[in-house]
């Protein structure tokens, strides 16, 4: 499916859903004036700033994302991020899918998303480039391989006695939460639903949901929403056909929070207006 530009006055998105297994998203920006709030993916991502810096909050410690450095995501945490710089930033992300790295990866990535390593950034380079090119599906595959294997074995490797480290187990009430808000994206949950489920009083649910993840459930869940949204419309879903799929009320329910997130409305994302 062909990119498709959107932005406001000064910033500028362009975003595609090409056709290799395990890249869900790639993303071209140059941001201004627009600073993303707290929220979340189902996705690792793979961030490059070309120009300008970034400071962004992950698990409670703020970063910078200069441009020698790869920035790594992990899934289901949430970050925020803002320009630094007068002229903004401009950068390039692969919005990777889960299983490519693994959830039991979520733990070292979260203690360090800078990468100083400068054969990985060209690896992302050269794969950006194959994803630019329609036919060459395959080069982009082989390109793919050649970066999950350095963020495993470079940034990402075992401890000595072979387990992963950094070990991020579900183990409490705002981790059982979590999951049950993904796999409730759509319909959602009620929050006395939710309690009587997991056992544990609506209050300290929220409580220790918002400790543990940095935000409450109901804006962690509207950022899961958004995210399934621009799924969606990635994939020609209508606007209005998508704010119902992805759980909102209505299309105006579903722009509020997508221009909030991203700067823009769905609408003039679909249609590449600025």
């Amino acid at each position: 499916m062909p990119g498709r530009p959107a932005g406001d006055r000064r910033s500028r998105l362009l975003s595609r859903s090409p056709a290799v297994g395990g890249v869900r998203e790639v993303l071209r920006a140059h941001l201004v004036d627009h600073a993303y709030p707290l929220h979340a993916h189902d996705t690792w991502t793979v961030l490059l700033i070309d120009d300008g810096v970034v400071r962004y909050d992950l698990d409670r410690r703020t970063h910078d994302a200069p441009t020698p450095l790869v920035t790594l995501l992990p899934p289901h945490v949430p970050h925020n991020g803002a320009p630094t710089t007068p002229n903004g930033l401009r950068k390039r992300v692969l919005y990777l899918e889960e299983s490519l790295l693994g959830r039991d990866l979520v733990g070292p990535a979260v203690d360090r998303p800078g990468l100083p390593d400068p054969l990985l950034r060209s690896r992302l380079h050269r794969l950006h480039l194959a994803l630019a090119r329609p036919g060459e599906e395959l080069e982009a595959e082989t390109r793919l391989a050649f970066v999950v294997e350095r963020l495993r074995t470079r940034w990402l490797r075992p401890s000595a006695d072979g387990s992963a480290p950094g070990p991020r187990t579900p183990v409490g009430p705002a981790d059982r939460l979590r999951e049950l808000l993904h796999a409730r994206v759509r319909e959602g949950v009620t929050l006395a639903e939710a309690a009587d489920l997991l056992g544990v009083h609506p209050t300290h649910l929220v409580r220790a949901f918002t400790r543990r993840v940095g935000m409450p459930p109901h804006a962690y869940l509207v950022t899961l929403r958004v995210d399934l949204a621009r799924r969606l419309l990635l994939e020609g879903c209508p606007p209005a056909e998508a704010a119902v799929l992805a759980g909102f009320h209505d299309q105006p329910h579903l722009t509020r929070h997508f221009r909030r997130v991203l700067g823009v409305p769905p609408g003039r994302w679909l249609r590449g207006t600025g």
